[in-house]
């Protein structure tokens, strides 16, 4: 294992739980499923390189994210970073005020899909933490 695969499978364990990231390293070390080679890059490059720099805080990344997924309509990785940003200490009301700052420039059809995206991942973020 590289060293930004290690770093990256102990920042995607403490967002999302040790076991989807146990699900997701089998994954891309079983190496038979379609696309899995995908799931490696993520540990290394998105969580293990990009997530693990310091010039940028999480919370800060967090919100960079979540503003770049929106404009991108992107309603699955909306509710993944939704979860995440709460992880990295975003609170409701911030990730309200970046749905809010998405209709200006996103438009209202991608905002109103971010919402929904956001409110499952507010779903999956009490489940988490609360055991529900």
């Amino acid at each position: 294992m590289s060293d930004a695969e290690a770093k990256g499978l102990a920042l995607f364990t403490e967002i999302y739980g040790e076991e989807m990231a146990e699900g997701t390293r089998r994954l891309y070390e079983d190496g038979t499923t379609f696309g899995s080679e995908q799931s490696r890059w993520t540990m290394e490059w998105t969580f293990g390189s990009v997530w693990a720099r310091e010039g940028l805080a999480r919370k800060m990344r967090s919100c960079t994210v979540l503003g770049m997924l929106i404009a991108q309509g992107a309603a699955d990785e909306i509710r993944y970073h939704t979860r995440m940003g709460m992880r990295n200490g975003l609170t409701r009301t911030e990730i309200e005020e970046i749905f809010y700052t998405a209709f200006p420039y996103c438009g209202f059809p991608k905002a109103a899909t971010a919402k929904r995206a956001m409110l499952l991942g507010f779903e999956d973020y009490d489940k988490q933490e609360n055991g529900k």
